[in-house]
C-alpha cells in the first residue's frame, strides 16, 4: 500500500474528526477505488479505540435502481442508511471516482427522484454526525481531469497532507477582513452578481469536513441576491454534466436557469423544493495544490483562484436560513478573468486575493 494512505487515515482520525475511544464510526465505501483508504482508516479507528462499521455504496448499483425501479423505490429513503446516521458519532464518506456518464440514458425526472431521497440522507448526516467527505482519485478521475493517474494521485495527496492549522492562519485573516464588509459584488464573463453579507459569518474550512479542503464560505442574505452568473466549466450534479449554465436572480428569487445541455434535468433540480433555487452559499477556494479541473465538485470547489455558489441548503453556522434537500456547489473560475468587490473595493482579481 502507498504509505500516503496511512498518513491520510491518521490525519482523518486524529485531526479531521478527532475520533475518541468508544465512538461509533460509519465508513461509507463508495466504489472499489476507495478500498485502500477504507483499510487504512478502519485500522486507524480501531487503534483509536473506536467502533468502526463499513458499508458499500456504488453508482453502478444506483444505475440498476434507476433503470428498473418504480417511483416508489426511487423516492424511498433507505432505512439502514438513515439508521446509520442516527447510530454514528462520526461519518466518513470515501467516494471513489466513477464513470461520469453512468447515468447517460436515465430520464431527468427519475434521476431527480433518487437525488431527492439521497438529499434527505445527506441532511441527516450533516445534522446528526461529525462528518468528513472525500473524493478519491482513480483512472476515471484522472481521465476527467485530462492528466495521467500518477499526476492525479500526487495532486490529491499534496492537497490533503497540508499543515492545516498553519495554512488556516492566513485564510482566517482573510475571513476576518471579509466579516467587516456588507456587500459582495462578483463580476466576470457573463456575470454581475450582488448580495448582502451584513451580519453573516465567514467559515474557514481547514480539513475538518472535506478532504482535501480549503475554502472561505458565507451565506448571502437570502432576499438580497440579484444579478446573473455564467459558468465556464460544466456544473456537476447527480452524475450529469450541465454545460453552459447561466443563472439569474431578482431579490433572492431565481428568475432564469438555462444551460446548453441537460436543461430538463436542470429544471428538475431547481424545482426540488422551495429552497432549491436560492443561493445558500458563496465561497472562495483556497487550496494551492489543486491545479486542474476534474469535473468533481469536492475537488474543484477548493481550487485557489476560484469562487463558487451553492443552490439550496445553507449552513446555519454562517447565518444562513435556507433549508433544502439539495446543496449544489457550482464553481466559477476567475483565474483568467473576473473580480470580486467588497463594499465597492477590489479584493480579488484574476484569481488573487488582495486582502
Amino acid at each position: 500500500m502507498d504509505g500516503r494512505w496511512k498518513k491520510l487515515a491518521q490525519l482523518l482520525v486524529g485531526y479531521s474528526a478527532s475520533v475518541r475511544p468508544g465512538e461509533k464510526v460509519m465508513i461509507a465505501m463508495t466504489e472499489l477505488e476507495s478500498y485502500p483508504l477504507v483499510t487504512a482508516l478502519y485500522e486507524e479507528c480501531v487503534r483509536a479505540g473506536a467502533l468502526p462499521q463499513v458499508q458499500f455504496l456504488s453508482e453502478e448499483l444506483n444505475r440498476a435502481l434507476l433503470k428498473h425501479g418504480s417511483r416508489e423505490q426511487l423516492e424511498w429513503v433507505p432505512e439502514v442508511e438513515a439508521f446509520g446516521m442516527e447510530w454514528a458519532d462520526v461519518y466518513f464518506g470515501l467516494r471513489g471516482a466513477h464513470n461520469p456518464s453512468v447515468f447517460w440514458d436515465v430520464p431527468a425526472d427519475r434521476l431527480s427522484w433518487l437525488r431527492r431521497s439521497m438529499g434527505r440522507i445527506s441532511s441527516m448526516r450533516w445534522e446528526k454526525t461529525r462528518w468528513c467527505l472525500l473524493r478519491l482519485p482513480g483512472p476515471s478521475l484522472a481521465q476527467q481531469a485530462g492528466v495521467d493517474e500518477e499526476t492525479m494521485l500526487d495532486m490529491f495527496f499534496d492537497a490533503c497532507l497540508l499543515d492545516w492549522p498553519e495554512a488556516g492562519k492566513e485564510w482566517a485573516r482573510w475571513a476576518a477582513a471579509l466579516g467587516k464588509g456588507r456587500e459582495i459584488r462578483l463580476v466576470g464573463q457573463g456575470t454581475d452578481l450582488r448580495f448582502s453579507v451584513a451580519g453573516r459569518g465567514w467559515d474557514v474550512a481547514t480539513g475538518r469536513i472535506n478532504m482535501p479542503d480549503g475554502e472561505i464560505a458565507t451565506s448571502p442574505v437570502e432576499s438580497t441576491v440579484s444579478g446573473q452568473i455564467s459558468f465556464e466549466n460544466p456544473a456537476v450534479f447527480g452524475g450529469r454534466l450541465i454545460e453552459g449554465l447561466h443563472l439569474r436572480w431578482e431579490a433572492g428569487v431565481l428568475k432564469e436557469a438555462r444551460s446548453a445541455t441537460n436543461q430538463d434535468f436542470l429544471e428538475e433540480i431547481v424545482a426540488t423544493d422551495a429552497g432549491a433555487g436560492m443561493v445558500g452559499e458563496f465561497a472562495f477556494g483556497t487550496n494551492p495544490h489543486i491545479r486542474c479541473f476534474s469535473s468533481d465538485i469536492l475537488l474543484d470547489e477548493k481550487m485557489a483562484g476560484t469562487v463558487h455558489v451553492a443552490l439550496g441548503r445553507a449552513y446555519p453556522e454562517t447565518g444562513g436560513t435556507i433549508k433544502s434537500a439539495i446543496h449544489w456547489d457550482i464553481v466559477k473560475d476567475l483565474r483568467a478573468q473576473g473580480q470580486v468587490y467588497l463594499d465597492g473595493r477590489l479584493i480579488f482579481d484574476k484569481g488573487k486575493m488582495l486582502l
